[in-house]
């Protein structure tokens, strides 16, 4: 893919080229590097908040590592494991109606997760295997046969994810809510609690995988409002209009993000210890900041 395709591609100005030099390019050469050293596909775990550019910094990532050093490798995104909204409605009936709702930590589907990234550490396999894709304008994944072929061996995965890399919380933690929805729909807290053992058991053994932690770390949990709104104004331009899509307005954007907060701001507060790369953006979302164990290297 050339720059010009890839701005076209993520609806970019031309300046996005030349701040991805500055601030990326020497991440790619470090990833790079750390590649050569490894005796298997490397792992790159990627964090940022909703609409905070993680899944474009990904593409760019793995455009360069392709383009430049001649890499085979693999994006996933932890939006791409959703359940299927049928999963989600069982789930809600059965532990609680938050759960219907797409997003947090027990609405994805872990096992496909745990298989996806364990296949790309294989050199061959009998087995093809291919990347999950969700439609977010229907709220069910992709029919499978569009999903993309997973080809091997992989040299580098990139997975990138609103929570990826964020660890569960105390039970003290849990026992005030954070906002109106936890107040008034999760009075209980059996959906935060629900919601924190599944980020203990079944996500957080699988961040022993990744090799190395990049953040695009928000200023605070006041920017996701924007950014989020301004990622969901991108898919209803880029949709047709009908009553199939489930594209949100921007007060179900508002109510929707309430979803996120808790582990959000969380991971905002801990997870930047554990990074290897930070980026700090501002409201803006440039980057003014950069931190993190290897940052520099």
């Amino acid at each position: 893919m050339t720059i010009d395709a890839f701005l076209a591609k993520h609806q970019l100005d031309v300046n996005y080229q030349s701040f991805a030099q500055k601030w990326f390019n020497p991440l790619v050469h470090a990833i790079f590097e750390h590649h050569k050293s490894a005796e298997k596909p490397l792992y790159v775990g990627i964090n940022g908040c909703q609409g905070s550019g993680k899944s474009t910094l990904a593409d760019y990532l793995a455009m360069c590592l392709h383009e430049d050093y001649a890499l085979q490798v693999v994006v996933c995104s932890l939006d791409d494991f959703y359940l299927p909204a049928e999963s989600r409605q069982q789930l809600a009936r059965t532990v609680h109606p938050l759960l219907s709702t797409r997003g947090v930590p027990g609405t994805h589907d872990v096992t496909l997760l745990e298989q996806v990234l364990l296949h790309c550490q294989q050199s061959t396999t009998l087995t093809p295997l291919a990347n999950p894709r969700f439609d977010k304008a229907s709220d069910n994944p992709f029919p499978r046969h569009q999903w993309p072929q997973i080809t091997l061996p992989v040299d580098v995965v990139l997975f990138e994810g609103w929570c990826w890399g964020v660890r569960s919380q105390d039970s003290e933690a849990l026992a005030t809510p954070v906002n109106t929805l936890e107040q008034n729909k999760d009075t209980s807290g059996d959906w935060r609690r629900f919601v924190n053992t599944q980020l203990l058991h079944h996500y957080e053994p699988l961040y022993a995988l990744m090799d190395l932690w990049v953040m695009l770390k928000a200023p605070s949990f006041d920017a996701v409002a924007q950014w989020r709104e301004q990622q969901e104004a991108k898919l209803r331009a880029s949709i047709s209009s009908d009553k199939g899509t489930k594209v949100m307005s921007p007060e179900q954007v508002l109510q929707f993000i309430q979803h996120f907060q808790r582990l959000t701001e969380h991971g905002l507060k801990t997870l930047p210890a554990y990074c290897d790369w930070v980026y700090e953006l501002d409201y803006n979302r440039d980057i003014h900041t950069l931190s993190g164990k290897l940052a520099g290297d």
